[in-house]
């Protein structure tokens, strides 16, 4: 026992230094060098990445707009920490900018489960149109009393099964099959809901559990599954698209409430155009991609979605008087973009 509270806490220590090193390194999250102001932002992703590609966009075209009074310093690759890391870093204020998945998000807005809860939107374009409507607008607010304030949301896909030796038509079809998910207690509810087993694997070990037999598949949108190669193993892939969760850009609440309004305008403006120039190249990606692992042997399933929708509707009921629940209701009702 005493092991296990010296090993926790030495944990949390090299934790808190991680964060105070990021902090020392970031300096200022947002400085004012004679007329210019400088917004570090950092991020988990490649500068490969369709994420990464559409922060770029957007410092270019802060700087465009402000006519050089504004710039944006990015840091990939996780030089400065993990996405919760860099989430608490916006919080206090070290640092100004950040992109992180939904899912995390859940934790300060509750009414973010919806993008983790498995049919909510009916396709793409009704995806798009929740999130360009005033409810996808508000969800980007409601992490103010947090000191998260999101300033827009960039395309993540659609997550759908890869297997390794048996293809997925329907949900019978996963009946005794290991699937790996992300550590996350909806996920795993919805595999076993499908009829699977919902394993939680790091994505760092993952190619190697499929490999070996540890897993019989995985889920994930396109661009994820062949940039992992985990297509040189899994040779079924099935686009039954059961969860849409978007990436979204935060801005530290303090440095957001420090910019002039004229800086906002800039910002904001240069968000919503990197939006839609990342949404063509995630299309890109995701089309790619597709040519990519099919040209490697892999036989790629489009199967009727509304089977897999049915198996999962106690979810829905499950989670009735949580803030997410009403929320989906209405999200059922909107018409796509």
């Amino acid at each position: 026992m005493l092991k296990i509270e010296g090993l926790s806490k030495a944990r949390g220590l090299l934790r808190r230094t991680t964060l105070l090193v990021a902090s020392l390194l970031v300096l200022v999250s947002c400085s004012r060098d004679s007329d210019t102001t400088v917004l570090k932002m950092a991020h988990a992703l490649p500068t490969d990445h369709p994420v990464h590609e559409a922060i770029v966009f957007l410092g270019k075209r802060v700087a465009e707009l402000s006519d050089g009074k504004m710039q944006v310093d990015i840091y990939p690759g996780g030089q400065l920490g993990s996405e919760r890391e860099l989430m608490e870093l916006l919080q206090i204020g070290s640092l100004a900018m950040t992109k992180v998945s939904s899912s995390p998000m859940e934790s300060f807005v509750p009414e973010m489960k919806v993008f983790s809860m498995p049919y909510v939107f009916r396709d793409n374009d009704h995806y798009w149109a929740v999130l360009n409507s005033d409810i996808g607008r508000d969800l980007l607010e409601a992490g103010e009393s947090v000191r998260l304030r999101g300033l827009g949301y960039y395309d993540a896909g659609a997550r759908s099964f890869y297997t390794v030796d048996k293809p997925i038509h329907k949900p019978a079809d996963l009946k005794g099959l290991k699937i790996r998910v992300q550590k996350s207690q909806t996920s795993i509810k919805m595999v076993n809901a499908l009829g699977g087993a919902g394993t939680p694997v790091s994505f760092g070990e993952l190619y190697t559990a499929l490999d070996q037999g540890v897993v019989d598949g995985a889920e994930n949108n396109p661009p994820s599954f062949e940039s992992s190669r985990h297509y040189e193993v899994a040779k079924y892939y099935t686009l039954n698209e059961h969860t849409y969760v978007p990436d979204i850009v935060l801005i530290s609440s303090y440095v957001w409430n420090n910019l002039t309004e004229q800086e906002q305008i800039w910002l904001q403006q240069a968000m919503d155009e990197s939006v839609v120039f990342q949404r063509d190249l995630w299309a890109q990606a995701t089309e790619d991609a597709l040519d990519v692992v099919r040209n490697a042997g892999v036989e790629v399933i489009y199967p009727d979605k509304t089977p897999f929708a049915e198996k999962v509707k106690a979810m829905h009921d499950s989670i009735k008087g949580q803030p997410a629940y009403d929320l989906i209701q209405t999200i059922r009702t909107m018409e796509a973009e």
